[in-house]
């Protein structure tokens, strides 16, 4: 498994916006190999939004990514959001610390 986790932090004016860039990835995503989940979420306690895809490997994500992204790399997300996103690449933990 893998997942790749973003946080968005739109400017209020903008929340609509980021959300339908996100739904335009959502969208380009659908059918891809090995992708098991994919949408995006807002933050109960703030104005984030998060988007969060569940991928059966990291090698189907990094396969699929460049097409996915490409739909939405000329979307102002400078203009749209007060800082660049926080993006996480997560894989399951192994072990028990200590």
């Amino acid at each position: 498994m893998f997942v790749h986790l973003a946080v968005h932090y739109p400017k209020p004016e903008h929340a609509a916006d980021v959300l339908a860039s996100m739904h335009r990835a959502d969208e380009a995503a659908r059918g891809a190999a090995g992708l098991i989940q994919m949408g995006a979420w807002t933050d109960a306690a703030s104005d984030r939004l998060v988007g969060l895809a569940i991928w059966d490997s990291r090698e189907s994500f990094e396969s699929a990514a460049p097409g996915i992204f490409a739909v939405v790399a000329g979307d102002p997300f400078g203009e749209w959001c007060t800082q660049p996103p926080d993006s996480f690449h997560l894989s399951p933990a192994e072990g028990h610390p200590g």
